[in-house]
């Protein structure tokens, strides 16, 4: 079936015949039907699909017929060029004609049909062209399997290869590796590795590709051991090559596997096996996605040295592990060098740098260098700007999201889901629900398909706005349109309802987020027990805690603070301080909210002394008092401000005390002294000095005798 082009004198002369007939015509002169299919061939001869068509139908205008032969020409040439469609109509056209096509023509065109997945023409084609006396060739049945294969119908294309051995068409080395790189890309390594076998069988030598169609399909079911003993035999053969060498390098490094990839590099090497750019690019990777750019520098360095020219996966690779890396200015100096060195930069490279610097928060950055890419012809799409809006939003500028989103809007790109979505978020963080409901109304009436994050930005907003009503109102309109909630708007919804004091609520969507299969992460569990432990019930709160540690979810910093809040707030003082000592022993260091909580509880209980060394092991560990560890030491647990000269450098002096219970006949008393003094430094900061003083005092009758200062209970802290 293979097509020679060259089949007129006039060869790839299109423009010249097309001038000749031009000054004919306009003489009166319009040719015949040789004169056409000279014409027509001529276009044929230069791949020129559209003045093809066009000159089919001046020949029809002119009441010209082509020959069959350019009919044939014509649907062989179609065919190769991917267009099935034109050519079946050629084909159509032909039999209208009164001419029998032959049944290589058939065979081009359920080729074409095929080969883009569309099977059920090239199947109605089959049976047109077997009703008609023509045979099913290998070439046109391997075709189908392929077909097959491309649609996932892996079935299908495993009963036509079978029909098609029982029909005594013995398959060559090409339809084996159709239908082995088939079961493998549908995931049925098992039946590829058994034809694999079947192939040798029948004498059948396996390829390169078979081979690495294999290994890939092992490597991604994670058989290694198989892989590795087809890759050793493949080498003992002499099948193996550098691609089959780069099949399991890809997946050592993409599985962060580098040392097994390294020393499959020095097996390739001295086996003589020259790495290639794609060897090159996949342990450039390797490197880069655990983070170590600085080995991926020296490789991509390495590879010019050995003339191989980085392309623009090669740019793409190292520019998103540099900017993982938080190495902007280096990602961008890699474009540079991409674009100078003369590379032609893909939508993807450039899709990925804008990504890419949007996530690291520079998307002004990624702004600027987009304008950059358009001077270098690429063209921005949907995925572009919604990477900016979504930088921008996460970024809070607002007004710069939305002047990509007119920007997009003025140069003919419709904002999509994802877009409007992603306003809808920026607004709703914004606390401006009604721009919100603006964008969501846009979309409903624009016909959008509205999916889970468009409803899950909205009704997080509702939520964060304590609006429980319309938030449980989307919510069920979710449901109703078929959706399944995600475990954001689950979390959304019982922290709404948490805020509000409504756990019942929360629990029931909780019930209702484990039937649907959903687990909880860290975020969930800290609401509810936080909920929990504010309305009182510390024990559904600890089973949850302890349900948390058995799923080995760790708790963290928010946890840890919610914990003792909740306790503190509970007057389970013991308790609390047990969480902070199982973060002492985890080496975490404890916020100033934990702080300020067992602060305030040890004060309530009248416990100054463990509420002051509570303070000062705070400030030993670098920490930064607040505005309420000040309104807890000052006011000691109640607010008592009216002693603070506010006017005054020096805040106030305030006495607390506390009794503690009679001892040898008498009541001991506790006299703290606390002085708070702000001053200005040299440039300008807010200096603040706390010093409590102890005095041992005795209460003899009606009289307190105050005894001489300790001035080793002194201390004296200044942060700014």
């Amino acid at each position: 079936m293979d097509l020679n082009l060259d089949l007129d004198p006039v060869g790839k002369m299109f423009k010249e015949v097309r001038e000749v007939y031009d000054k004919v015509e306009s003489k009166g002169f319009c040719g015949d039907t040789r004169t056409l299919d000279v014409i027509i061939r001529s276009c044929l001869a230069e791949w020129k699909v559209e003045e093809t068509v066009e000159w089919f139908r001046r020949a029809r205008e002119k009441g010209f017929t082509p020959s069959a032969g350019v009919y044939v020409l014509a649907i062989h040439v179609f065919s190769k060029k991917s267009d099935p469609v034109s050519a079946f109509s050629l084909l159509e056209e032909m039999k209208l004609m009164g001419y029998e096509p032959p049944k290589d023509s058939y065979a081009y065109v359920i080729v074409a049909y095929a080969k883009q997945g569309k099977m059920v023409e090239a199947l109605r084609l089959k049976d047109e062209m077997v009703s008609s006396g023509g045979q099913i060739s290998l070439v046109v049945a391997t075709s189908l399997i392929r077909g097959y294969c491309l649609v996932g119908d892996l079935n299908s294309a495993l009963d036509l290869f079978a029909k098609m051995i029982e029909d005594g068409l013995s398959p060559n080395g090409v339809t084996f590796s159709v239908i082995i790189d088939g079961c493998c890309m549908n995931g049925n390594v098992g039946k590829a590795l058994r034809l694999f076998d079947q192939m040798s069988k029948m004498g059948v030598e396996p390829s390169v590709y078979d081979v690495s169609a294999l290994i890939k399909g092992l490597m991604e079911n994670r058989e290694d051991d198989k892989a590795y003993e087809i890759f050793d035999k493949a080498i003992e053969s002499g099948i193996a090559n550098v691609v089959s060498y780069n099949t399991i390098m890809f997946f050592l490094c993409k599985y962060h596997r580098i040392d097994e990839a390294r020393n499959l590099w020095s097996k390739m090497v001295n086996n003589g096996v020259a790495p290639s750019r794609v060897s090159y690019n996949n342990l450039i990777l390797g490197y880069s996605s655990k983070g170590d750019v600085d080995n991926a520098n020296i490789l991509f360095s390495e590879m010019s040295e050995k003339g191989l020219k980085p392309n623009a996966v090669t740019f793409t690779i190292l520019m998103d592990g540099n900017i993982k890396k938080g190495h902007a200015e280096q990602a961008l100096s890699l474009y540079e060098e991409m674009v100078n060195s003369g590379v032609v930069q893909s939508d993807f490279t450039c899709n990925t740098l804008i990504n890419a610097l949007c996530k690291l928060g520079q998307t002004s950055v990624a702004k600027s260098t987009l304008k950059k890419m358009e001077e270098e012809g690429f063209i921005p799409d949907s995925l572009t700007y919604n990477a900016l809006m979504d930088g921008f939003v996460k970024e809070g500028d607002m007004n710069s999201a939305l002047a990509v989103y007119t920007e997009m809007h003025d140069k003919g790109i419709c904002p999509n889901v994802v877009s409007c979505t992603t306003l809808i978020d920026g607004f709703c963080k914004n606390n401006n629900l009604h721009l919100a409901l603006k964008m969501w109304n846009e979309l409903r009436n624009r016909g959008l398909e509205l999916d889970v994050t468009a409803y899950g930005a909205l009704i997080n907003g509702f939520c964060k706005q304590r609006d429980m009503e319309n938030a449980s109102k989307l919510f069920s309109e979710l449901l109703e349109r078929g959706l399944s909630p995600n475990e954001f708007i689950y979390n959304s919804m019982i922290c709404g309802y948490k805020n509000v004091d409504n756990m019942d609520a929360g629990l029931r969507l909780h019930k209702k987020m484990t039937e649907q299969g959903i687990a909880l992460d860290l975020f969930t569990y800290t609401t509810l027990i936080g909920g929990l432990l504010r309305e009182g019930k510390l024990l559904d709160a600890s089973e949850f805690y302890a349900q948390m540690l058995a799923e080995g979810i760790m708790p963290d910093a928010v946890t840890y603070t919610v914990l003792v809040k909740g306790l503190c707030y509970k007057g389970q003082l013991q308790n609390a301080r047990d969480i902070k000592e199982d973060m002492d022993a985890k080496g975490l260091t404890p916020n100033v909210l934990i702080y300020n909580a067992l602060i305030a509880g040890y004060f309530r209980e009248g416990n100054l002394q463990e509420a002051f060394r509570l303070h000062n092991e705070m400030l030993d560990k670098g920490l930064t008092p607040d505005e309420k560890t000040y309104d807890i030491l000052i006011g000691g647990g109640y607010k008592s401000s009216n002693h603070l000269a506010a006017t005054s450098d020096k805040i106030g002096t305030i006495l607390l005390h506390s009794y503690r219970d009679a001892v040898g006949g008498s009541d001991d008393l506790e006299l703290w002294q606390i002085t708070v003094i702000r001053s200005k430094g040299a440039m300008g900061q807010t200096f603040t000095s706390v010093k409590w003083q102890r005095m041992k005092t005795t209460v003899v009758g009606n009289s307190v005798l105050v005894n001489k200062m300790d001035d080793q209970e002194e201390k004296d802290r200044s942060y700014i």
